[in-house]
């Protein structure tokens, strides 16, 4: 049997209607100046929000009735997108950094995926240690373990890092793996 795959729908924002397009006959009118008018009529609503050259938003849609605002929309949009995008900048993007470790690696290889796992870790990346075991080496799982120890112990003894171990040390089958933070105090 064949599976048809669909796209992820976009995320759809908070829709507003406004002016025409308001649904309810009466609603809770809020002026340009934040004053409550209270329950009016949608017509007589309109007619307030064309006086003043402006929107009539509905802005709570759940409400009984809708609360409606008068005020300009294209503003109110413009300011809700820069909103947004602001909290979209704020937002820490955190990477997870992989290093390879074997079995049987040799002290160079070792102090070089040391300077490159310091250097994740001082960027405020996530680490994440991955140690493959191959052929007759899954026969000692041990050494693994003790290897992905060892390197840990030396990170650890770098006094610039304060390590903190997000997942501790697992099997996957033939894989080890460990992911660490440096948390910064």
């Amino acid at each position: 049997m064949r599976r048809t795959w669909r796209k992820a729908k976009p995320k759809q924002e908070k829709q507003f209607f406004i002016n025409e397009k308001i649904r309810a006959h009466e609603v809770f009118l809020i002026d340009e100046e934040n004053t409550q008018i209270g329950n009016t009529s949608k017509n007589e609503a309109l007619a307030k929000a064309r006086e003043a050259e402006l929107d009539l938003v509905e802005v709570n849609p759940t409400a009984q009735p809708p609360v409606c605002k008068i005020m300009d929309f294209g503003q109110f949009k413009y300011e809700k997108e820069k909103k947004a995008h602001k909290q979209k900048v704020a937002q820490k993007k955190i990477e997870t950094k992989g290093i390879r470790l074997s079995v049987r690696i040799s002290d160079h290889d070792k102090e070089l995926r040391l300077k490159q796992a310091t250097k994740f870790l001082e960027k405020g990346h996530k680490l994440k240690i991955d140690l493959f075991l191959r052929g007759r080496e899954r026969a000692h799982p041990e050494k693994a373990v003790e290897s992905i120890k060892e390197f840990v112990a030396t990170l650890e003894q770098n006094e610039g890092l304060n390590i903190f171990r997000e997942q501790d040390l697992t099997k996957q089958g033939g894989r080890f793996i460990m992911i660490l933070v440096n948390k910064k105090d």
